[in-house]
């Protein structure tokens, strides 16, 4: 579920994004005529923190971001948390969205419960927002759009994935967590969410799921997307086992004012837009 922004008459060509989690923040900020982004801009905490932390250092980001106090003709929050699931939209119904969630997220009566629809996998995708975050915003701007991180990260990769045949895992790497999202002949077969520490989890969780999902790691396809690099060493544990591994791409067309971020970082909040 989305609050559409309708605040049509600003005057101001500008868009700005957040992306919202418990182990830091980011934004970005695009300039839609000349389709340039002229701020990218990531903070990480030295821990994770609860909402109402969270919800502190985010307004403490307003007052000394001065490209934050402007105006803007659009604005997105994107919630990344692991608070979601997917339904499939002939099952779902709106009044039972608790029930969705309850099986696999530890969820209180008090949660606020919203819900994205994913057009290109005809599924909806259930989740509970940081409801301060939402707050604050809509006190500070009206009227805006939300969305859950796994809806952008799902619809972007079935965009890129609309004319494969092939069998592809993508795996979008956090701080201290990463998503996976199937795609077998442009369909999805499976997304998931894990938390890791070490190296040693993070192969676990991919060669896991590649074994649940009948994948064979000497002829699976492994796109990477994220916090990860050539000298990572999640690359090199994942390499060890895994050979065919290639770097993911954004589909954008953007100009950047500042210094480019790398084209399969930063995956869900630059394709926000």
């Amino acid at each position: 579920m989305a609050i559409a922004n309708n605040i049509t008459k600003k005057h101001t060509n500008l868009e700005l994004s957040i992306q919202i989690s418990l182990s830091g923040l980011s934004f970005s900020i695009l300039n839609r005529d000349s389709n340039t982004i002229l701020v990218f801009k990531v903070y990480n905490f030295e821990k994770n923190l609860n909402p109402i932390e969270v919800l502190d250092q985010l307004k403490q980001l307003f007052a000394k971001e001065t490209v934050l106090q402007g105006q803007f003709a659009n604005i997105v929050i994107i919630h990344d948390n692991d608070l979601s699931t997917l339904v499939p939209q002939e099952l779902f119904n709106e009044s039972h969205l608790a029930d969705y969630l309850k099986f696999n997220s530890k969820i209180l009566k008090s949660d606020f419960i919203a819900y994205d629809t994913i057009a290109l996998n005809n599924s909806v995708n259930v989740y509970v927002p940081y409801i301060n975050i939402n707050n604050y915003i809509y006190d500070k701007f009206g009227a805006f759009t939300f969305k859950h991180v796994s809806t952008i990260l799902i619809d972007s990769i079935l965009q890129l994935e609309k004319e494969s045949n092939t069998n592809n895992m993508y795996v979008n790497v956090g701080d201290n967590h990463f998503e996976i999202v199937v795609v077998s002949n442009s369909n999805l077969q499976l997304y998931n969410r894990f938390s890791f520490h070490t190296k040693e989890d993070f192969i676990y969780y991919l060669l896991f799921t590649a074994e649940q999902l009948n994948l064979n790691p000497e002829h699976l396809n492994l796109v990477l997307l994220g916090a990860i690099t050539k000298e990572n060493d999640l690359y090199h544990i994942a390499y060890k086992y895994i050979r065919n591994i290639t770097f993911g791409a954004r589909k954008e067309t953007y100009k950047y004012l500042g210094s480019q971020p790398s084209k399969y970082s930063n995956f869900t909040l630059l394709n926000s837009f």
